[in-house]
């Protein structure tokens, strides 16, 4: 692990110097990517939010200083915005963090991405919000982004494995 921090630390010099040279939304993404990176390997809290904290303005600067970029690109500096503020909840346990992923995923919501869906699911569940976990979820179900075992195990649904609902959607989707 030691050497992955290091090796991940050592991209961050590299990629902070090629923003130095010129910003581009994909560098914007790879740069808080790395950081995303090292909130999940430290187990120091402070060193979590700090590296939270430069994800999403790097994420948010992204997403707002090209006037023009592919939706795809769009969309994944949104995930990865959503992913931060997500992960933000996770070590805070502040509910306003759900609350600003729902904000940046639903106008997103139209474009049919199950990794939207999947993460506003995540969001809703964390905020004690059952019939829009069950909304999300059940959108979700019927993506080719679906992951059984993910959604099996993550704590976010935890809550929710012996509803009735979230029966019928595991069993949709193991037939």
């Amino acid at each position: 692990m030691r050497d992955l921090t290091k090796d991940i630390i050592q991209r961050i010099g590299e990629t902070d110097q090629l923003y130095l040279q010129g910003n581009q939304p994909e560098l914007a993404l790879e740069r808080a990517d790395l950081r995303l990176q090292l909130v999940t390997l430290s187990r120091v809290r402070q060193e979590q939010i700090h590296f939270l904290q430069e994800a999403v303005v790097l994420l948010e600067q992204g997403r707002l200083e090209f006037e023009e970029m592919p939706l795809s690109l769009y969309i994944d500096l949104s995930l990865h915005l959503a992913k931060a503020y997500m992960l933000y909840f996770e070590v805070t346990r502040e509910e306003r963090f759900a609350v600003i992923t729902q904000q940046i995923l639903k106008p997103l919501a139209h474009d049919d991405d199950g990794d939207i869906y999947f993460f506003l699911a995540y969001a809703a569940a964390s905020k004690n919000e059952p019939a829009m976990t069950r909304h999300w979820l059940t959108k979700y179900a019927k993506t080719n982004a679906f992951d059984l075992q993910l959604m099996q195990t993550h704590p976010a649904f935890d809550t929710y494995r012996a509803e009735a609902w979230m029966e019928k959607i595991v069993k949709s989707r193991l037939h």
